[in-house]
């Protein structure tokens, strides 16, 4: 029974962790009505005024959302009220962060609580591959440069979201006598990932999934 209760304890902690990261609100700010997705949009979207270029120069990849993605976005925001653009780009930026150090630990249980089905499969036979071959990991995610929106659509009420973070990422593969067999913490390596999450909106729970993965260019 006591194990019971400890599973139970550890399933909502973790439950509150990805709540923490993506898509949360307080519960302590004051209900205000919701703005027009083109209202809450427009300070991400809108090209500056030529007052503001005099002071500082328009930078398109300033934007954390890019232009192909503004359609899609404006149906997720008009469909969820409490939708947070900044929030959200925070909270995939710390999503990003646990779930790739949870797969370099090769900690399975963690994974299942932050990715889809589809994609825990996915990472369980990398990290069975690596396990077979007495590999393991010691690789460290020194920064994320840049995180930015560049696909968004709703579907049936199911909302996905593409962000590309560019990271520098530092790796070393060892084998079971603790030799280097790859990469070095000397220097780390750029590298580009298109990461998507999905929210189905008629529930209640708050989290995202990570549902697909793919290297961007």
């Amino acid at each position: 029974m006591v194990g019971i209760v400890l599973l139970a304890m550890v399933a909502a902690f973790l439950a509150l962790r990805l709540y923490m990261v993506l898509g949360k609100r307080s519960g302590h700010e004051q209900a205000l009505p919701p703005k027009p997705a083109e209202e809450r949009l427009a300070p991400i979207l809108a090209p500056r005024t030529q007052a503001d270029q005099a002071v500082e120069p328009v930078n398109p990849a300033d934007s954390v959302i890019d232009p192909d993605a503004a359609q899609g976005m404006r149906a997720i925001l008009s469909a969820d009220p409490s939708f947070d653009v900044a929030r959200f780009i925070d909270g995939a930026k710390s999503a990003y962060r646990m779930i790739l150090e949870a797969f370099w630990r090769g900690d399975e249980e963690e994974l299942s609580w932050l990715v889809a089905p589809e994609v825990k499969e996915a990472f369980a036979a990398a990290i069975a591959e690596r396990k077979e071959a007495g590999h393991t990991l010691e690789n460290r995610l020194i920064s994320i440069e840049n995180a930015k929106i560049v696909s968004a659509r709703l579907e049936n009420r199911t909302a996905l979201v593409t962000v590309h973070f560019t990271a520098d990422i530092a790796a070393v593969t060892r084998d079971a006598d603790g030799n280097v067999v790859a990469g070095t913490l000397e220097d780390a390596v750029t590298t580009n990932d298109s990461w998507t999450f999905m929210r189905n909106l008629r529930e209640s729970d708050p989290n995202w999934l990570l549902v697909e993965t793919d290297e961007a260019a």
